[in-house]
């Protein structure tokens, strides 16, 4: 089954420990169907300034991403520039040119609009809840936010938890948004709300699955080098969303197989700048990590007794 995804189409300019890379695809709409559209149809809806190099985002319409929804408005395309220190869990902004998306507001195109999975990724929370005015009766919708949302648009954010299936956020938003230091009283607080499910990332340390009374746990993979996290967390939401509509099973077994599947491609998409691994991949090399990861937690020796 398909899978819609409404967020930022950008350049990046970034810089890490290990090298630098100059506007290269960003965004986390990007970022999401370049991991998504493994598992499947990816339908993208976004905006990019009339300065946008078009080229680059011929890979992702050759691997089936559809881009019918990406608007091309006069004016600069959003651009994000930070530098990334040996701690590599947070970036440091240099500078962000919203350019055209600051006036974004979601078009759906017709063909788009029943669709079964809905990812809104990153962006304004009202712009969030005009999306879901737009589609029609879909499968699942799943969402992600930031600092930024927590702070500036909470009771629009509060009012769109009443309206998703499920929730992707790290552990520092999750406890910004519920006001709780514990990881299982923030899921509860936000289950509450809405969600049936939260899935709370922990970057080096891997993501939480939270779902009713069952708690679920993935590591991150172990990886000797790392050129750049950026787009992640969504390459980890490409693969975990991708699987479930690939599969079009919601049952709680195959949710936790989708964490697995978002933490391979998550751990792919760090090995290089941009999307330029996630891209790239084949499937057996995302099976082969997925097998890895099952060896890695794998415990069948008997418990004592």
């Amino acid at each position: 089954m398909s899978v819609l995804v409404v967020g930022s189409v950008a350049l990046d300019s970034v810089e890490t420990p290990f090298g630098k890379a100059d506007e290269v695809l960003g965004g986390s709409a990007t970022m999401f169907a370049s991991s998504a559209c493994h598992f499947g149809p990816v339908q993208l809806v976004g905006v990019v300034g009339s300065d946008y190099p078009m080229h680059k985002l011929e890979p992702l319409k050759a691997r089936g991403v559809d881009l019918a929804g990406l608007e091309t408005a006069e004016g600069e395309s959003f651009r994000w520039r930070a530098r990334y220190r040996h701690d590599l869990n947070s970036a440091e902004t240099l500078e962000t040119r919203l350019g055209v998306f600051s006036r974004f507001r979601p078009q759906i195109p017709e063909a788009f609009r029943r669709t079964p999975f809905v990812f809104l990724a990153n962006i304004d929370p009202r712009l969030q809840l005009d999306v879901l005015n737009q589609v029609e009766k879909p499968t699942l919708v799943a969402m992600d936010t930031m600092n930024f949302w927590i702070e500036s648009r909470r009771p629009d954010l509060v009012e769109l938890l009443g309206h998703v299936d499920l929730i992707t956020l790290n552990d520092a938003e999750a406890r910004q948004l519920t006001e709780q230091s514990n990881l299982v009283k923030a899921a509860k607080w936000i289950m509450a709300r809405g969600p049936k499910h939260v899935v709370i990332k922990k970057g080096e340390h891997g993501a939480f699955l939270f779902s009713g009374d069952t708690i679920f746990f993935a590591p991150a993979f172990p990886l000797e080098d790392i050129f750049d996290p950026t787009g992640a967390g969504d390459s980890f939401a490409g693969g975990f969303i991708g699987w479930l509509a690939a599969t079009g099973d919601l049952s709680e077994e195959n949710l936790r197989r989708a964490v697995v599947y978002g933490s391979a491609m998550g751990s792919f998409a760090v090995e290089q700048f941009s999307n330029e691994r996630t891209i790239a991949l084949a499937r057996p090399e995302i099976e082969q990590r997925v097998r890895e990861f099952h060896r890695l937690v794998a415990f069948d020796a008997p418990l004592p007794q």
